[in-house]
């Protein structure tokens, strides 16, 4: 299985994705005769605590997506109050080495991440289909698909 491994920089577990417009999307857009978006470069956290992907509504608007529906979640900011917001389908490619794992259609929330200076949060969603390692006491991470 490809992997990497990265140090764990002082605001975590960092790596740079390519955000896109989901295949479905895309093909949408081809049989309609538009362009597609370019996928475009996004700084991400890796998330243990996140059960789901999450992207900030500034890369959204640049890939100029709309919404597909409405889902619920409870973040640390929110306790036990649930905050609703949009649904999206985006594709992404994580880089494994020399090669990319690639999540055509994956359903995700915009959250606003600006604060936290990045625009992706890799959720359980994603990690489950692979091999996470935090190796705290070596300041590395590994991950594998």
């Amino acid at each position: 299985m490809p992997h990497f491994t990265i140090n764990i920089s002082q605001a975590g577990p960092l790596l740079d994705v390519l955000i896109g417009v989901s295949q479905a999307k895309a093909k949408v857009l081809i049989d309609a005769g538009n362009p597609v978006p370019k996928p475009m470069l996004a700084r991400a956290l890796v998330d243990t605590g996140a059960s789901c992907t999450v992207i900030d509504p500034e890369t959204i608007k640049k890939l100029g997506l709309t919404p597909t529906g409405i889902g619920s979640t409870i973040t640390a900011t929110t306790g036990s109050v649930p905050h609703d917001a949009e649904l999206y389908d985006i594709s992404i490619l994580i880089p494994i080495g020399s090669e990319f794992k690639g999540f055509p259609s994956v359903p995700i929330m915009a959250l606003d991440l600006a604060p936290c200076g990045i625009q992706v949060l890799i959720g359980r969603d994603l990690l489950g289909q692979g091999l996470f390692i935090y190796d705290g006491l070596s300041k590395l991470y590994t991950l594998s698909f």
